[in-house]
Parts: C-alpha cells; sequence; structure tokens
C-alpha cells in the first residue's frame, strides 16, 4: 500500500515524501540534520495521523 507523508515546520517544511508501511506509526520520532555550509543543526519531528490530514511529520517544538 502506498502512502506519503507531509511535513510541518522546520527545514523540511512542505516536502511530501513516501512512507512505508513499517514506518507509519504514530509517534514515529525522524531526526534531520543539516552539515552544509555551517554549524550542524539538528530539527526533531514527531508522526501523527488524522483522517482529515492523513499522516503529517510535525517539527517538535523546544517548549514543554
Amino acid at each position: 500500500m502506498e502512502r506519503s507523508v507531509r511535513f510541518v515546520g522546520g527545514p523540511l517544511d512542505g516536502r511530501v515524501q513516501d512512507l512505508r508501511e513499517h514506518e507509519a506509526v504514530a509517534g514515529r520520532l525522524l531526526k534531520h540534520v543539516h552539515l552544509h555550509e555551517g554549524p550542524k543543526i539538528e530539527t526533531h519531528y514527531e508522526l501523527h495521523y488524522s483522517p482529515e490530514n492523513g499522516w503529517v511529520y510535525r517539527l517538535c517544538g523546544a517548549g514543554p
């Protein structure tokens, strides 16, 4: 079964990519590391699902 995930926030905002079946688990965390032209920058995303929006990786905030 093919499915896709959309990224919301951070450097990957707006990106859409394939989501493999074994990755489609709500609460799954993803770490994105940016190493180009400067210091290493890490951003973290959490996977969410809703019937209205489908699968979405949302940027994890620094706050509580």
